[in-house]
């Protein structure tokens, strides 16, 4: 890694407020924890507002903008791929989303690494025939109540063919590579719940908030479901 490319890895490690050793640096970096305080000292004296000192740890003060930055040849590659993703398993406003963000990566990207991005899009693939667009759909909704803390009134249709009426709490998304499944906190059930997209026969957003700002809920789920893997 270049030392330039590496100052800016310690800026986007140390930009989201907590306190990290140079070991902690040096070990994701894979270099001595002597470069690492070479390298802290080389971006306060640049004017980085790192606070902090040797054997305690350091953050960046709060409100820093990171400068622009310019991608290499595989973090492109990787992020038309994770594009195609988006737009082949997720919901189409998220589709639509990462299909922009590409345009506006490609209106300013210089001609070598054009040329490289046009060659990824003919070479990686995302069918979508396996996730069609109106089974994924219901997802904006479910985007939406985890996004604003609002509650979901749902006609969820089980796989033995039961259908019920129920009220959840949104709390994540997640991906199998077959399906899409929400963990939540089922009000019918009093207890955390894992639910198929694509068996949501109706979504509608409730009027009532619910709390997982710091996703405690979230990770008291993630916790219970590894724990049911577990055992």
């Amino acid at each position: 890694m270049r030392p330039a490319d590496r100052l800016f890895q310690i800026i986007l490690m140390l930009r989201n407020g907590r306190v990290l050793t140079a070991r902690a640096l040096a070990e994701a970096l894979e270099v001595s924890e002597r470069t690492i305080y070479r390298d802290i000292a080389d971006l306060i004296g640049s004017g980085a507002p790192i606070d902090g000192e040797a054997g305690v740890g350091y953050r960046l003060r709060r409100g820093y903008q990171v400068p622009p930055l310019m991608f290499t040849g595989d973090e492109l590659e990787a992020l038309v791929i994770g594009a195609k993703l988006v737009q082949a398993y997720g919901d189409p406003a998220l589709g639509k989303a990462a299909a922009q963000a590409i345009a506006r990566i490609e209106a300013v990207l210089p001609r070598a690494l054009e040329e490289r991005l046009a060659g990824s899009d003919l070479r990686f693939c995302a069918p979508d025939f396996m996730h069609p667009a109106p089974l994924r759909e219901p997802m904006t909704l479910l985007r939406e109540g985890m996004e604003k803390g609002l509650k979901l009134e749902v006609r969820y249709r089980r796989e033995d063919g039961e259908v019920s009426l129920r009220t959840l709490w949104p709390l994540g998304l997640v991906f199998w590579g077959r399906c899409w499944t929400l963990g939540a906190w089922c009000e019918l059930r009093q207890g955390f719940r894992t639910f198929r997209v694509d068996r949501f026969e109706a979504v509608a957003i409730g009027g009532e908030r619910f709390d997982d700002r710091y996703g405690e809920l979230w990770r008291a789920y993630l916790a219970k479901a590894q724990g049911e893997c577990g055992s």
